[in-house]
């Protein structure tokens, strides 16, 4: 499976002062999803080696329905780009919102911690595809911003 949907409701107990979601607490939901889909894909225990290209669109409101979306992007040999999206609406209107979005890489190692290979994905249709780009894009732009200058 290359997705999973993870859904609750935003609860009391994730508050910050303001009266919303802690970012720190939709990050991780993000991690908690994105883990979910690495595991699923590469039936293997996976650890984040990367989280970029985070955005906060709105808060989340307490007694909102959440959506957490992981989809795999695309796959290295040991490492898997999954993009995430959390999205939150009111129950009784149906409409959800886009809420936060970000990148992440999970690598699937053994009990011994040393990366395992994963099996291949290859995008398929128009939306798969601009998926990957938007992945390698990002993890691009991150590597040149941490390259050494000289």
């Amino acid at each position: 499976m290359s997705a999973i949907t993870l859904r609750f409701l935003a609860e009391p107990h994730t508050i910050n002062f303001g009266g919303k979601v802690h970012g720190g607490t939709v990050m991780k939901w993000i991690d908690e999803a994105g883990y979910a889909c690495a595991t699923r894909w590469s039936k293997s225990y996976c650890v984040t080696v990367y989280v970029g290209g985070i955005r906060f669109h709105r808060p989340i409101r307490i007694g909102e329905l959440v959506e957490v979306e992981a989809r795999l992007a695309y796959t290295g040999n040991t490492s898997m780009n999954i993009t995430v999206e959390v999205r939150s609406g009111d129950m009784k209107g149906g409409e959800m919102e886009m809420t936060t979005e970000c990148l992440i890489v999970f690598v699937a190692v053994d009990s011994d911690g040393r990366p395992l290979p994963v099996e291949s994905w290859t995008p398929e249709t128009p939306g798969e595809m601009a998926l990957a780009q938007h992945a390698k894009a990002v993890l691009d732009a991150s590597r040149a911003a941490t390259a050494p200058r000289g």
